[in-house]
């Protein structure tokens, strides 16, 4: 089952950057982009194992808006989490993510086999910015 989970207020995430947030077993890392869009990728760089990705910096490849890799500068598109590189074995997980009443939700979603392809479409549908 899908949920939206309160991750934080939407001033604990300055403009044009990112921060982190630990939801049960997930670090998530929220980007904001000049407080209008926001975007919400695991924290877990796919390449080192660490948690780095909310330090990186954000910027755009063409109409791309994409994060940096601190560690090795490797880029992910905020979007769907593609690898910008080409490098296929590096992905980011995306969430679902909202703005309601000054407050940053996230779009939880039970992942197990049965039911990842009904909740990924459940969340997407409830998806705002």
């Amino acid at each position: 089952m899908s949920q939206w989970i309160k991750a934080c207020g939407i001033d604990d995430i300055q403009p044009n950057a990112g921060g982190c947030v630990k939801i049960g077993e997930h670090q998530i890392a929220i980007f904001n982009e000049n407080r209008e869009t926001w975007y919400a990728v695991q924290n877990m760089c796919p390449h080192k194992q660490q948690f780095v990705l909310s330090r990186g910096l954000i910027g755009k490849q063409g109409d791309i808006p994409k994060v940096a890799c601190p560690l090795h500068k490797n880029t992910f598109s905020l979007q769907t989490g593609e690898h910008l590189g080409g490098n296929c074995a590096y992905h980011l997980r995306t969430y679902p993510i909202r703005v309601v009443d000054q407050e940053i939700q996230i779009c939880l979603q039970d992942e197990s086999p049965s039911s990842s392809a009904t909740q990924t479409t459940q969340c997407e549908t409830q998806h705002a910015q």
